[in-house]
């Protein structure tokens, strides 16, 4: 049986429908484009967006919607909570932030102790440390950024940058990398690097694919995409 979800993305995002498209074809990705309301570089998108957007995925009658735009839920100690009560109010079905799914996905894969290695600057980096230390109890034992300027400008990194970041930072009391940044490509490098530095990897759009594989019970496992998607580990929280 195919299952469908619907996933909400920034206007400039071109890398999460592409890493959706890795998933096996029993599973359907429908994205919704938001414009941003403009407060800022990653700000949240506007809400007539996300409530417009939101009810045309209920009309594909998909089964969860993901807002995939991890930077958003830094802005506001409430966003998450205000945001999926919109979308699910839109669309008629449960709603998860991919910054829920990150935070959860850790707590699921038993670290606490994280490095964040992001492409934002250190300004938003020190926002995403306070989120998952108030939301999720994690502590950040590090933190790298890239300083990207804007989404474009995150969707040029590669592969190298996150390795090599980690490679600068990486020790022995942390028990999981974090990578947050849905427009950064990530999926097909994840096992990769759990190899070379023997710790899970935690990306946005992978956290999001996993909260959807939880939320339908599924029996799928993925480990090309790494530990998370390859145990697909009960939500600890």
């Amino acid at each position: 049986m195919t299952r469908h979800f619907g996933v909400l993305i920034p206007s400039t995002n071109t890398t999460v429908e592409i890493e959706c498209r890795l998933l096996p074809p029993t599973y359907q990705a429908h994205v919704g484009r938001l414009m941003s309301s403009g407060a800022g570089s990653f700000a949240p998108s506007r809400d007539e967006d996300i409530d417009y957007q939101s009810r045309l995925l209920g009309t594909a009658r998909v089964e969860m919607v993901i807002l995939a735009q991890t930077s958003a839920s830094l802005h506001a100690e409430d966003y998450d909570d205000v945001v999926t009560k919109r979308m699910s109010v839109g669309a008629g079905v449960p709603a998860i932030t991919s910054a829920q799914a990150v935070g959860r996905a850790v707590r699921a894969l038993g670290a606490r102790r994280v490095a964040i290695v992001s492409p934002y600057s250190n300004a938003v980096n020190e926002r995403a440390a306070r989120y998952f230390k108030t939301k999720h109890g994690l502590d950040t034992i590090a933190l790298e950024g890239f300083r990207a300027t804007d989404s474009y400008a995150i969707g040029q990194l590669g592969p190298h940058n996150a390795r090599d970041a980690f490679a600068r930072i990486d020790r022995p009391e942390i028990e999981a990398f974090v990578v947050p940044g849905g427009n950064f490509p990530t999926m097909p490098s994840i096992a990769a690097w759990e190899r070379e530095f023997k710790k899970p990897v935690v990306t946005t759009n992978q956290a999001s694919i996993w909260a959807m594989l939880r939320a339908f019970n599924s029996a799928d496992h993925l480990p090309a995409f790494g530990r998370l998607l390859g145990e697909v580990p009960a939500d600890a929280s």
